[in-house]
């Protein structure tokens, strides 16, 4: 491997790629260290607060942000809202007769992704406006922007307020944070190595890890090489599990049958469909973080109460069996959703068909869709229960602690007190699968040019 990389920069073309994506990533870590205008400090570090309702669900946003959220930065939307426009464009394409038959056509791809970027416009808006009343409903007394900024955030939909320029500049920032980060994505796409957007969210997250790993050893100065050893065991184990999981493929056999054109004969050979296990990456996760967080969010808006005190402990928390359970079910539920739609998007039994090939055994058309299907929904089960049981790692190793440590008064769970929380479930994989897609993509240039790559 080193060699390899040896071989990499010895290339000019290869070296100029690493070196561009290398300062993009450089001017990222920059921007996510400049915060909107008028944001308060004071409220700022109640928010980050580990003691404070949500604060994990704040810590998870931190930490796919690259820290943004915790300097509430101009990129602190990161490149979510992108990644919300692609998804609703890939729901909406099958759906929607005009947008599939654009996509059919020549350059039909290019404009889906113009539509996407047109999108991921309003969506970072509507996350700024969200973000900011999420924020302000999570804490009580000095609002996350000034006080005239805040008023005016909270009721933009009932009128302007007083301050309405101010509150333009705060969502007009944000947006094009946002919109910066993602053109950013692009250039890493076009000019360096990988998958632009996937290396921005895979460097924040790598930049946040040394802060969560020191706050985590001296939190408890006392047992830091339990807690040490323990996210060493945790990373290594869900590494392997990661990699064999996102790897994993069900190769269904296809047949080609063989035509004559003159005096040639075309097709007759055999292929596959390889299906991954697991299809979707971790946008089930971030769905389900992002829905197991309104409980809390919705109880907070209403007079306190014993119902409300005991959504907030459970969800606001973020412990307990229900809260953990509640997030493996709506993690796998997702898992199938998402599946589906994207297996429908390929369709993958209409192609065969058009192309001339079959599955072994299987009528082409309708018969090959079901079977397609079929076979997805029953290698989804593990992909499925793989997530489920990723998401919930944090509430296993809380567990686990309770039972070496039973007299330990049980506090707001975070990073400071948790392994699993050093490094999430979705950024675990979010780091597994843009390392191992950007090796490839080396490889892939080390190979063209008679070098040997970093994979055996």
């Amino acid at each position: 491997m080193i060699q390899a990389l040896r071989n990499a920069f010895r290339l000019p073309d290869v070296r100029n790629k690493l070196l561009i994506t290398t300062l993009i990533l450089v001017i990222y870590r920059f921007v996510a260290h400049v915060p909107v205008v008028g944001v308060q400090s004071e409220a700022l570090e109640v928010l980050l607060d580990p003691n404070t309702a949500g604060s994990n669900f704040i810590g998870v946003l931190n930490l796919l942000s690259g820290g943004a959220v915790s300097n509430f930065s101009i990129i602190a939307n990161g490149v979510y809202p992108y990644i919300t426009a692609s998804i609703i464009f890939q729901l909406l394409v099958p759906i929607i007769p005009r947008l599939e038959a654009i996509q059919r056509e020549p350059g039909g791809q290019e404009k889906i992704q113009r539509y996407t970027y047109y999108l991921a416009i309003p969506m970072a808006i509507l996350q700024s406006v969200g973000q900011i009343s999420v924020f302000n409903a999570l804490i009580s007394g000095t609002p996350i922007v000034d006080q005239q900024t805040g008023q005016v955030i909270t009721g933009i939909i009932n009128g302007y307020g007083e301050n309405f320029l101010l509150t333009i500049a705060v969502i007009t920032t944000m947006t094009a944070g946002t919109m910066f980060a993602i053109w950013l994505g692009d250039l890493i796409t076009e000019q360096g190595i990988g998958n632009g957007i996937s290396i921005i969210i895979f460097a924040g997250i790598v930049a946040q890890t040394p802060g969560n790993l020191f706050q985590l050893l001296s939190a408890n100065p006392d047992r830091w090489v339990y807690n040490l050893a323990l996210f060493v065991v945790v990373v290594l184990v869900s590494l392997v599990v990661i990699v064999l999981i996102q790897e994993g493929t069900r190769r269904i056999p296809v047949q080609y049958g063989k035509r004559v054109r003159g005096r040639k004969m075309y097709g007759g050979q055999s292929t596959h469909i390889p299906l991954k296990v697991n299809p979707v990456g971790m946008i089930p996760l971030i769905f389900s973080q992002a829905i197991i967080a309104f409980p809390a969010i919705l109880v907070a808006l209403f007079p306190p109460g014993e119902v409300g005190q005991a959504i907030q402990n459970t969800f606001g928390n973020q412990q307990g069996g229900l809260y953990w359970f509640s997030f493996f079910l709506l993690t796998v539920a997702f898992t199938f959703f998402y599946a589906d739609v994207m297996v429908g998007n390929q369709k993958l039994a209409e192609n065969l068909q058009r192309n001339g090939g079959f599955i072994p055994g299987i009528r082409p058309g309708k018969r090959t869709e079901e079977y397609i299907v079929y076979v997805t929904r029953r290698i989804t089960v593990v992909g499925a229960l793989f997530l489920g049981i990723i998401a919930v790692v944090p509430g296993i190793i809380a567990w686990f602690n309770g039972l070496i440590f039973p007299l330990e008064a049980v506090g707001q769970a975070s990073a400071a007190t948790n392994a699993g929380y050093v490094l999430s479930g979705s950024g675990l994989i979010i780091v597994v699968g843009v390392v191992i897609d950007t090796m490839r993509q080396l490889e892939a240039q080390l190979v063209m040019r008679n070098y040997e790559g970093f994979m055996r």
